[in-house]
């Protein structure tokens, strides 16, 4: 017998984790369905070799309310922790400071913000919806895949008197086309409007012939005019006893829409490589990983903190992607904003 849930949350990143917290405090039963191994959506942290590297958020910044008590929660139980307040940006060949920031960063991986938020929460990993479907019972029933040949340990459907997708809007649409002819002709429109950016990241390793921590020339360097390169941080200074010298560049959007489809990634990491190593002259790494983030930046959001409908059942989108074009933050706000429809 399929266990009915009050609400399934599709999507366990910081709009969804945020949503589930504060409906589970406020007494609702809740699932929440994640594709993927782990929490935290973007702020993703990689295990290479025993080294954790982030690939994905590179800091927390306190750009808003919402931010800001992150941050302040997450430093208090030292989750978090000060990284550098010094951002560089390159520019006509050189590095210039630019507007201080404190930037936060999590010595055992950024990864560790979205476990924080996740604690207590049912989450089943591995899990995709791959179809929403209303049912006479007045409840969603949702159809799964496993996304990891192991994960079979939780069941491959799921009821729920209501629904909030907290996923990137593409991710969305494809679960509701399929009903539009069923929602309001208002629901699904906005979504197909919004647009992302997207990214693809390079973790490499280097030898302390070729870099060290000192010789480095900053944490975070930003690139606002490059053609290939949008962000470098010597990621391992973020650890407490980095054992090597590690980087992590972030590309351009328009270098990675042009390489975004590509079956092999590895020659586009070695040309990212190859640009940061032009401009900061940097030896050879000894070992390199990339990730295609397809939907990394939201380049084109929504007005409002979320899209909500009863018809024909409690439908919620929320994310990034609703209310502006901070990510973090705006995630954060969303979440809490499609808290309040069920309590409106």
């Amino acid at each position: 017998m399929t266990t009915v849930f009050d609400i399934a949350i599709i999507g366990a990143g910081f709009a969804g984790l945020t949503a589930a917290q504060q409906l589970k405090q406020a007494g609702y039963s809740v699932i929440v369905l994640e594709k993927s191994r782990g929490v935290g959506g973007r702020c993703a942290t990689r295990r290479v070799s025993d080294i954790y590297v982030d690939h994905g958020v590179r800091y927390l910044a306190a750009t808003g309310e919402h931010t800001q008590n992150l941050i302040a929660q997450l430093t208090a139980t030292k989750v978090l922790q000060l990284w550098t307040d010094k951002i560089y940006g390159f520019k006509d060949h050189q590095l210039q400071q630019v507007q201080p920031q404190p930037c936060y960063i999590a010595p055992s991986g950024m990864n560790s913000v979205g476990k924080e938020l996740a604690v207590g929460l049912e989450v089943w990993f591995n899990r995709r919806v791959q179809r929403l479907t209303p049912t006479e019972n007045k409840t969603w029933y949702l159809s799964l895949e496993t996304t990891h040949p192991t994960a079979t340990e939780k069941p491959q459907e799921v009821e729920a008197k209501a629904v909030i997708l907290a996923i990137p809007a593409p991710q969305a649409l494809l679960l509701l086309e399929p009903l539009t002819s069923k929602l309001p002709l208002d629901f699904v429109e906005p979504v197909r409007s919004v647009e992302y950016d997207p990214c693809i990241t390079v973790m490499a390793g280097y030898s302390e012939s070729e870099l060290t921590l000192k010789n480095f020339p900053a944490k975070a360097i930003t690139f606002p005019e490059h053609e290939t390169l949008a962000w470098v941080g010597l990621d391992s200074s973020k650890r407490l006893n980095p054992q090597q010298a590690i980087i992590v560049v972030q590309s351009s959007a328009k270098f990675a829409e042009y390489y975004l489809d590509t079956t092999d990634l590895q020659p586009v990491g070695e040309l990212l490589l190859k640009s940061v190593s032009d401009s900061l002259s940097l030896g050879n790494a000894e070992w390199m990983q990339v990730h295609r983030w397809r939907y990394a930046f939201c380049r084109k959001s929504l007005s409002v903190s979320c899209l909500t409908t009863t018809i024909p059942l409690p439908l919620v989108c929320c994310g990034d992607w609703c209310g502006g074009n901070d990510n973090i933050e705006t995630a954060l706000m969303s979440g809490k904003a499609a808290v309040m429809f069920f309590q409106d």
